[in-house]
């Protein structure tokens, strides 16, 4: 990896780094458990449309690593690396698909994120009743994928082809 590209990289996984840590200032979990506004998702969205998926998984890892390094456990690391693979994933598949913005490409990864994360608690806890949660959070993912798409798509029509940077 070419070390424009490497720095690039360890600059947007400080900038997930940090945008963590500011929305577990704001716990928004109240009656219902594991609802957050995505706040590190501006960065993957943005490093998914501007350095591809490869740059966008390893930001991803390294973020979602760190912070159950610091904050967590092993069953968060394993709630947040399933949410962020599948969700990921979806928005690789998203992305492809012509006409369809940011918007709607954060939303599916949301959206995902959220099934992802209730499979594996119904698999961790052993209990299908787990699922009664999924509605509640299924509709903030499309709420908080909404807004993070919209930021996310300003920022990558505002700042310049990151390319250039990292190449």
């Amino acid at each position: 990896m070419k070390p424009k590209k490497l720095m690039t990289e360890a600059m947007l996984c400080a900038l997930a780094l940090i945008l963590s840590y500011v929305e577990s200032l704001f716990p928004l979990s109240v009656a219902v458990p594991g609802i957050k506004m995505g706040l590190p998702n501006l960065v993957i969205v943005f490093a998914l449309y501007r350095l591809g998926a490869g740059s966008a998984a390893r930001i991803s890892l390294v973020r979602v690593a760190v912070v159950a390094l610091l904050f967590g456990n092993v069953y968060s690391f394993l709630y947040s690396l399933a949410g962020a693979a599948f969700s990921l994933l979806l928005m690789v598949l998203l992305r492809k698909v012509r006409g369809f913005h940011t918007a709607g490409v954060s939303v599916g990864g949301a959206v995902m994120h959220n099934i992802a994360q209730v499979a594996v608690a119904m698999v961790i806890l052993g209990t299908e009743k787990i699922i009664y949660y999924l509605p509640a959070l299924l509709v903030s993912g499309v709420v908080s994928g909404i807004v993070i798409g919209l930021l996310a798509g300003l920022m990558i029509r505002r700042i310049g082809n990151v390319n250039k940077l990292s190449s």
